[in-house]
């Protein structure tokens, strides 16, 4: 049973949108005072609940995690104010998460699909280049309307990233997702991979890291977003320390793009390319910092607005979520200070309602 709750303060209904007060009825917003009863008052600058557009819930270093440690994942991300998440990719079916009210909203993509041996040991369905489109449609009808490729990843003949499917590959498996009602994002670090996957009518984008100046325009041409993933890409030097001996030419790509990444980011914003927040929380990043990526993105150059943008109102829209209007799900974060001004706000919260129960 939802509690009855009175919101005020700043409610923050867009980028530059806010209302004084709204109430809580049943699980849901609405801005006329419901009659009778009594309300708890909650006060404070208030958020539609944080957007992860690129997380993991039940996937770590290991690949597969018992289901008690994909709970506390999501357990994680739901105090840290993430209420909606979407899904990059998993190998156990987690969609028992969706059925448990106490736990973030979750769009779901399947599993990984990479080439044979080139990504992560025990994440992927691997396969090779005549078996993609089969691989496609079978996650994406295990998924919520999303598919995730393994763009591509080290090649070790070559001793550098390179793409890990033919170009017309890729066209056929973006073509079969398509034609199976879902929507395909890919891990692409690689300028090559970028290449590809426009010519392939994709979707989605998430690192982005090779985007170069003939990139971008495509992206806003064909309106396909970018999740950069700041912190995960601040690994980059770690793992070139690791690769050096081995794969240096590799190493020296892998420097190049970590040394670049903010400048990558502030010209595709400033070139019109949509970007949403997400963390890539699961393999070696930590859950619940979303309010470190959307810090990462200020550093970018994205406005506060944009930063907070990129992880609430837009993120929702285009993921098909509600946000805070009337008759919405009461999934709301207040912070004690206003984000728009200083965007560590954010990770400073007062209180997290999901569903219209107060979480803390």
């Amino acid at each position: 049973m939802s509690e009855r709750l009175h919101i005020k303060g700043n409610i923050l209904t867009g980028p530059d949108e806010e209302v004084g007060q709204m109430w809580v009825d049943g699980g849901r917003i609405t801005f006329t005072k419901p009659a009778g009863g009594n309300f708890r008052t909650l006060e404070g600058w208030v958020l539609p609940g944080f957007t992860d557009a690129h997380c993991h819930i039940g996937l770590d270093h290991r690949g597969l995690v018992p289901d008690e440690l994909a709970e506390q994942q999501a357990v994680t991300d739901r105090n840290a104010g993430t209420l909606l998440v979407r899904d990059a990719g998993v190998v156990n079916d987690t969609r028992w998460v969706q059925q448990r009210e106490d736990l973030p909203r979750l769009i779901r993509a399947g599993r990984h699909i990479a080439r044979s041996r080139r990504y992560f040991r025990n994440f992927a369905v691997e396969v090779e280049p005549d078996d993609l489109v089969t691989a496609v449609r079978e996650q994406a009808r295990a998924g919520d309307g999303w598919v995730k490729l393994v763009g591509d990843w080290i090649d070790r003949a070559e001793g550098d990233l390179a793409p890990s499917f033919p170009a017309e590959a890729v066209k056929r498996a973006n073509a079969a997702a398509h034609e199976e009602g879902a929507r395909v994002t890919a891990h692409c670090f690689s300028e090559q991979s970028l290449d590809d996957m426009l010519d392939a009518d994709i979707d989605c984008i998430g690192h982005a890291t090779g985007m170069l100046d003939r990139h971008i325009d495509r992206f806003v041409e064909q309106g396909v977003p970018i999740v950069p993933t700041l912190i995960n890409i601040d690994t980059f030097g770690d793992i070139a320390d690791s690769t050096e001996e081995k794969f240096p030419t590799y190493a020296a790509h892998m420097r190049d793009m970590y040394r670049r990444r903010h400048e990558t980011v502030a010209r595709a914003y400033e070139a019109g390319v949509k970007i949403y927040a997400g963390t890539d929380a699961g393999s070696s990043i930590a859950h619940g910092r979303i309010a470190d990526e959307l810090v990462e993105l200020t550093k970018a150059s994205l406005p506060v607005a944009a930063a907070l943008d990129a992880a609430t109102w837009s993120a929702r829209r285009w993921l098909g979520a509600d946000s805070i209007s009337e008759g919405a799900s009461a999934d709301i974060v207040i912070c004690a200070g206003d984000p728009r001004i200083d965007i560590r706000q954010a990770g400073q919260l007062k209180h997290v309602v999901l569903r219209g129960n107060v979480i803390r």
